[in-house]
């Protein structure tokens, strides 16, 4: 089963490039993720790129700090297996 976002970046807030992903990140964390990208293998870059892109993401978002502090005290909305089970299927994505 694969993972789909609910909600869309339109556009996205992070470019899924290295520039992208480095504009989006401070200092410390920019000459991080160039490191890593740099010393990796060519077949590890991908995998290199998604990870701090997903960093990106997370250290982009606006909403991040009420989103965990509504995790920490349990406050999240959920979801059933059955409902997102039911919600895949109308959307015509796997459910296997």
């Amino acid at each position: 089963m694969t993972a789909q976002p609910i909600h869309g970046h339109e556009p996205e807030r992070v470019p899924r490039n290295a520039d992208g992903i480095a504009a989006a990140l401070s200092g410390e964390r920019r000459m991080e993720f160039y490191r890593e990208l740099l010393a990796a293998a060519p077949e590890k870059a991908e995998n290199i790129l998604r990870r701090w892109w997903l960093e990106a993401m997370l250290d982009t978002d606006q909403d991040a700090d009420r989103r965990a502090d509504a995790a920490l005290a349990g406050a999240m909305p959920t979801v059933s297996l059955g409902e997102l089970m039911t919600r895949r299927r109308e959307a015509g994505l796997p459910v296997d």
